[in-house]
């Protein structure tokens, strides 16, 4: 029986699928023993593998108020990587309910503009756990760009009842991922697909996953609808280029 699977009015709201809080317990408790933290975020999000793929599973807008949403049961691209993240971070399912909010909200504050909305807020506002490592990544092929991220070249916001912000933006272009940048690549990193669009730092995300000379993007897919491993060279060929995040 799960002890948790619906909106707590304390809590937020919990859903859970097939899984309990003691099993996430035990599950996060097994992570634990994983020292390297890239095999422990590879461990965890391939016992994720399957789970569907599913839009706007948050809740919270200019309009509507924010509510702590814990699901499991089904995933976007950045829910699924913020899940993961928590979890490894933790070493219980009460942790991971408390680093859950610490991932994705700006100083642990449940409030819609203080959501970590874009990518690369995570290497601004979570500098204690995840840092921005493209350029130590890309080396040489590494560009950097400044963008004005949520504001449109019209001047309107791409997501109303929040602020613009500057920011430099490092990421490495396709054509400059050869073998060599390849090689730096680490099992767990997080990869933003980057976005040539005004407003945008990414269009998607996952996590790289190394098996030998194979590497793999874990991601919750829109077009598989599911959490699926794929070709990391085939998925992002024509794409602009990555940015990588890497948990310490």
């Amino acid at each position: 029986m799960k002890e948790s699977n619906g909106l707590n009015p304390m809590k937020g709201k919990i859903l859970l699928d097939a899984w309990s809080e003691s099993e996430l317990d035990r599950l996060i408790a097994k992570s634990t023993k994983i020292k390297n933290i890239g095999e422990r975020i590879t461990y965890l999000s391939g016992q994720f593998l399957g789970v569907p793929y599913k839009e706007s599973t948050l809740i919270g807008s200019a309009t509507t108020p924010e509510t702590l949403v814990i699901n499991i049961e089904a995933f976007d691209c950045f829910t699924f990587l913020d899940c993961i993240e928590a979890m490894r971070l933790s070493r219980s399912f009460a942790d991971f309910y408390e680093n859950l909010i610490r991932v994705r909200y700006k100083e642990g504050i449940v409030r819609y503009d203080r959501r970590n909305h874009f990518f690369t807020d995570w290497s601004e506002q979570n500098r204690e756990f995840v840092n921005d490592r493209t350029k130590e990544t890309g080396g040489k092929k590494t560009e950097t760009v400044t963008k004005i991220l949520n504001r449109k070249d019209d001047g309107s916001s791409l997501l109303p009842g929040i602020g613009s912000m500057k920011r430099i933006i490092f990421y490495i272009p396709t054509e400059g991922m050869n073998k060599r940048v390849c090689e730096r690549l680490q099992t767990g990193d997080y990869v933003g697909i980057y976005s040539d669009l005004p407003g945008l730092d990414v269009s998607h995300v996952g996590i790289v996953v190394k098996d030998g000379p194979n590497i793999n993007f874990r991601h919750a897919s829109s077009a598989a609808r599911a959490v699926v491993d794929q070709d990391f060279s085939e998925y992002i060929s024509g794409k602009a280029g990555i940015i990588i995040l890497r948990a310490f």
